[in-house]
């Protein structure tokens, strides 16, 4: 995926897990949860099951694994913050 492809998709991601998880996020960091969220989601379940979220520029496979990585980042981090 190119770079500014992975950012609009990584955008949309974020912003979709944070309206879900109810968190505030700003567009950066909704770009870098979505971005990351899709890099995480490729290595765990990747490495786990075979399952892994390639595609073209836009793909509704990298929207999703980045959708899933975002929210298993915000609880996380919201986990992390608790014991804080």
């Amino acid at each position: 995926m190119g770079w500014l492809a992975a950012i609009i998709v990584g955008g949309i991601a974020g912003w979709l897990a944070e309206q879900f998880m109810k968190s505030n996020m700003g567009l950066l960091a909704n770009i870098l949860l979505g971005i990351v969220g899709a890099v995480l989601f490729n290595f765990i379940f990747g490495s786990l099951l075979g399952l892994y979220a390639a595609g073209a520029s836009f793909s509704f496979a990298y929207l999703l694994a980045g959708f899933v990585g975002a929210c298993i980042l915000i609880a996380i981090a919201r986990a992390v913050r608790g014991r804080a």
